[in-house]
């Protein structure tokens, strides 16, 4: 197939100004950035619907094309979306297995042993240009170069921003924040913005696959529930980099592992759900007695698997007291209860209770 870049200047204007002509000289053709020439659409649903052999067309890019104000046609029925996250820690190992799946039919999750540090892959994350870097230097400086093209490029094209460094500043407190419930009017007051305003941007954000809204669970049967979401980045290598978060700080002050790897444990979730051999949901659970559950997977018949997220090796009983009110709660749909933690054993803590090792992500079956 031939590819054509947007980023390419010729191209990105041939696709502007002639976007019909373009698509007409090509039989099959992979655009890379298409987000920047969204007018390409509509010629390519023409050519499709004059042509309807699969295939034909490979469209990517760095943010969601289909979220931008600017598109004119959503070629339903005509495409098939993939959202590709940063890899995934097993695709990294080179092996193929779905930890949800391992999960839900009661395989057994092991820690991975002699690996390195789950700090380690923490900070670094998934993003292949990254995993290539041999220094923690060059890693981050990649990441923060890679964000800046972001906001100053995308950011332009694809939403109409004037207050690019406000947008800037507002990541940056954000990943301060990670994991915590979204407070649009706080979060507003430390930049400068209003509260919409807030609320537009972390849209955009996650238009640019950078974080995402978590949900919180739900159920008709309880009423005591906090509704509102949270917010995770995708790749706690990235919100390291924002955070400007280092091996050695992390050395100094474990404290700051935790958001980060509750975001790393929030990205691994996302990548095996999409492949997992049925669909689930993840959520976080809160309600007004102040227990919490840092994620609730829910599958298609209503189960519900209940995840804490702890950056340590040692675990008390406090820890469980989420997990325990959610069993109790919905007896007859609570499958399960997982405490990952930073330790190397797989262990019960009660009735369907477990602590699982991090390093289950990454372990062989």
């Amino acid at each position: 197939m031939r590819y054509l870049t947007l980023d390419d200047d010729a191209t990105r204007l041939a696709a502007q100004q002639d976007p019909a002509g373009l698509v007409r000289s090509l039989d099959r053709a992979v655009f890379d950035e298409v987000q920047r020439a969204p007018s390409l659409l509509l010629a390519i649903k023409k050519s499709i619907d004059e042509d309807r052999r699969p295939g034909r067309f490979l469209l990517t890019g760095s943010a969601n094309l289909m979220a931008a104000p600017t598109v004119a046609d959503s070629l339903a029925g005509r495409m098939e979306t993939l959202t590709l996250l940063p890899l995934a820690q097993i695709e990294i190992e080179g092996r193929l297995s779905n930890w949800i799946d391992r999960l839900h039919q009661g395989e057994p999750l092991r820690a991975a042993l002699g690996e390195a540090r789950v700090s380690d892959r923490v900070l670094k994350g998934g993003y292949p240009e990254v995993l290539t870097r041999d220094s923690e230097r060059r890693r981050q400086a990649w990441a923060q170069q890679y964000l800046d093209a972001l906001i100053q490029r995308d950011v332009r094209e694809l939403a109409s921003v004037d207050k690019i460094d406000a947008l800037s500043r507002l990541l940056r407190v954000i990943a301060l924040t990670s994991g915590q419930i979204a407070n649009f009017s706080q979060l507003a007051a430390q930049v400068g913005l209003d509260s919409k305003t807030a609320a537009r941007f972390v849209s955009i954000f996650e238009q640019m696959f950078l974080l995402r809204r978590l949900e919180a669970w739900s159920s008709n049967h309880l009423n005591r529930l906090v509704k509102a979401p949270k917010i995770h980045f995708l790749d706690s290598g990235l919100l390291a980099a924002i955070s400007g978060v280092t091996a050695s700080e992390l050395e100094q002050n474990r404290l700051r592992l935790g958001p980060m790897l509750e975001a790393f444990v929030y990205a691994e979730l996302l990548k095996h759900i999409q492949t997992a051999d049925e669909p689930y949901r993840v959520y976080h659970y809160r309600d007004t007695d102040q227990y919490e559950i840092d994620f609730v997977l829910e599958d298609a018949r209503g189960g519900l698997i209940g995840i804490e997220v702890k950056a340590t090796i040692s675990l008390g009983k406090s820890d469980l007291r989420g997990l325990r009110r959610l069993a109790q709660q919905m007896p007859n749909t609570f499958i399960g209860g997982l405490v990952l933690y930073t330790g190397e054993e797989t262990l019960p803590l009660g009735p369907k209770i477990w602590a699982v090792p991090i390093s289950s992500f990454w372990a062989a079956p």
